[in-house]
């Protein structure tokens, strides 16, 4: 029996990585796949191991990811072995990337897209809280959240738009199918 891999997409901001903290913590079963990120160990949000753009070339010219893919000037790669759980039949989310879902199916044909939607003004106003970005950079997240998915990707909606106890119970139920 072979595991299902699912990629969790949405907006900067729409709370990916704190529904997936929560499925994590509901479900043991799961396994949240850790990315190598040329940024800062110390940036913060989700696990992931920080690499410089140096170490990171080296380690994917090595073939160590399953996946690697560029966004908003940072290359992210999910190495090889946090997907291994698959072949065990573990399910296992990673946090991924719009522009990288195309590659991603090329890798893993029965993948699952799970996207986290909400409505463009509850996400302006996080965006807003979070203090990261200035108001054109926030009108640019914006106008990229409402761009559609690549065609032909099983697709699941999940909204975050209440507390982060009914998000991740909507995001469990996803998984769960």
């Amino acid at each position: 029996m072979t595991g299902r891999l699912f990629v969790v997409v949405g907006a900067s901001g729409a709370g990916k990585d704190t529904l997936i903290a929560g499925a994590m913590a509901a479900d043991p079963r799961l396994h949240w796949a850790r990315r190598v990120i040329t940024r800062p160990a110390v940036a913060g949000g989700e696990p992931y191991e920080g690499v410089t753009v140096a170490e990171f070339q080296a380690r994917q010219a090595r073939g160590e990811f399953a996946l690697d893919w560029e966004a908003h000037g940072l290359s992210y790669g999910v190495p090889r072995g946090e997907l291994a759980g698959l072949v065990a039949g573990r399910n296992v989310v990673m946090n991924g990337s719009r522009g990288a879902l195309a590659r991603a199916r090329a890798v893993f044909p029965d993948l699952v897209v799970i996207h986290i939607t909400l409505p463009l003004s509850v996400l302006a106003e996080r965006l807003s809280l979070r203090g990261r970005e200035d108001r054109a950079e926030i009108a640019k997240r914006l106008l990229r959240a409402g761009q559609p998915l690549p065609a032909g990707l099983r697709v699941v909606e999940v909204a975050n738009d209440a507390t982060p106890e009914v998000g991740v119970a909507r995001l469990l139920q996803a998984i769960r199918g």
